[in-house]
């Protein structure tokens, strides 16, 4: 005999679902979180460091990678807070992604062009010492982990524990959704 769906019950599995989504957004918001505060506070303390790093990849001109170098700890450790608190999560989702998008395609053309830099991520960075090779690899798909973190709050920003929750924000979708499942 198979289970019959009615318009008022939710597919099997589609209920978990609906109950595991926030949770797992939550764990998604810290573990970014997480990233931007310690890719931040790595590189805060010493951001010459950090120009150097930027600068390394050869892609700006030298005033505007140290610029860059500098900006950056802070614009981490504000997404890293704003993460954390679950405050306008989409938005620092899409943030996020979008600063990841640039790292990986910055480590690409580090890596195309025969660059052997230290992607400076977490600190540090910059020309490796001789006879010392580069963890491109690695590094990619790491970000491309982070990238999907991230693209799993711009999809489904809604996590527990969260100003965002507390706010009452980003409920529209789970709405539309119980409508359909209504269908």
């Amino acid at each position: 005999m198979t289970e019959r769906t009615t318009a008022s019950t939710p597919a099997p599995g589609r209920g978990r679902w609906l109950v595991a989504r926030p949770w797992l957004g939550l764990a998604a918001r810290l573990g970014l979180a997480a990233v931007w505060l310690a890719a931040g506070a790595s590189k805060v303390g010493d951001l010459a460091a950090s120009g150097r790093a930027v600068n390394a990849y050869k892609i700006f001109p030298y005033d505007l990678a140290v610029v860059i170098g500098a900006a950056l700890p802070f614009v981490e450790l504000a997404l890293g807070l704003i993460l954390l608190v679950g405050l306008a999560t989409r938005l620092a989702a899409g943030i996020s992604a979008t600063l990841l998008v640039i790292f990986i395609a910055g480590i690409v053309s580090a890596w195309t062009r025969g660059l052997s830099i230290d992607c400076g991520c977490f600190g540090s960075g910059g020309d490796l010492a001789a006879g010392q090779d580069p963890t491109y690899g690695t590094e990619l798909l790491r970000d491309v982990g982070f990238l999907l973190l991230a693209g799993f709050l711009l999809v489904w920003p809604r996590t527990r524990i969260s100003v965002d929750a507390a706010l009452g924000r980003d409920t529209r979708e789970e709405e539309s959704e119980e409508e359909d499942d209504d269908e």
